[in-house]
């Protein structure tokens, strides 16, 4: 396990110690999925997904008051799939709020819209036991707010239910999949994958989409989503934004006192320590 460790002052009484992960990107299948989903399992299950999965649950339960997942926890729809994260998710010590992958079929086979999520959600039936797209979770004096940008995209009425969560009056820790545009993040991730390459940040204007026109339709914001983008970079109630997504580790300033921590994938080991003082 490669632990990154880091602080956020807030001041609070007594510390708050929490474990993020993100992107475990763990593959099953049975007899119960089709042959094409066993295959896919196959090919992208590892006993190193699976090692690492377990250090960091292990860890959690020990050393942490909470493990925060910000998604993608498995790699794409099964039936094994679900039985295994409504274990992992029954915890009282996890944290979850969805990734894409969480609603992905045969993994980057389809346009993926909310329709499309949909269908893959009610696959789920009865669920996986916790809220996918919008959470809530207060430990310690902090509210811990989870909320499915997997397809980077916001909906309106997850902005209403934000506004509710801030009425509380308590401080926020924001849990999202996909991390909100910031430039030097952007900068940084183009230098990873190279000119003309997607950005895969949420809320990016024209200037940063990406040459390809298939990925611009998907990660071009619509509807609410620039708004409430730009309303949560407004909100000091609003102290930590913790993502993933990217699958490499970066922190930034969205807006004084407001840091997004994005943390590298947990499927090559990777979880963040924060400490919350």
């Amino acid at each position: 396990m490669q632990l990154i460790k880091n602080t956020i002052c807030i001041g609070l009484d007594t510390p708050l110690k929490i474990l993020h992960v993100t992107d475990s990107h763990l593959s099953y299948a049975d007899e119960r999925d089709n042959e094409r989903k066993q295959e896919l399992c196959k090919r992208l299950s590892s006993p190193e997904k699976e090692r690492y999965f377990s250090e960091h649950l292990a860890y959690a339960k020990e050393s942490c008051d909470l493990m925060v997942h910000t998604g993608d926890l498995f790699d794409f729809t099964s039936q094994a799939n679900f039985d295994f994260a409504r274990k992992v998710l029954a915890e009282e010590k996890v944290f979850f709020i969805a990734g894409n992958h969480e609603f992905s079929q045969y993994v980057g086979e389809a346009y993926e819209d909310r329709a499309y999520k949909m269908n893959s959600f009610f696959e789920m039936r009865p669920g996986l036991g916790t809220p996918l797209f919008f959470h809530s979770r207060v430990i310690g004096g902090v509210n811990f707010v989870g909320i499915d940008d997997s397809y980077h995209q916001f909906e309106p009425w997850q902005l209403t239910r934000l506004k509710k969560e801030l009425a509380k009056g308590l401080p926020i820790i924001l849990c999202l999949h996909v991390p909100l545009f910031e430039q030097s993040l952007y900068d940084r991730h183009i230098e990873r994958s190279g000119p003309g390459s997607s950005s895969y940040l949420l809320g990016c204007d024209e200037d940063h989409m990406p040459d390809d026109e298939w990925r611009a339709i998907e990660i071009r914001p619509r509807g609410i989503t620039e708004e409430m983008a730009a309303f949560i970079k407004s909100q000091p109630q609003i102290k930590a934004v913790l993502a993933g997504h990217i699958h490499f580790s970066f922190e930034s300033e969205l807006a004084p006192g407001m840091t997004q921590f994005v943390t590298g994938g947990g499927y090559d080991g990777i979880a963040r320590e924060l400490t919350i003082i």
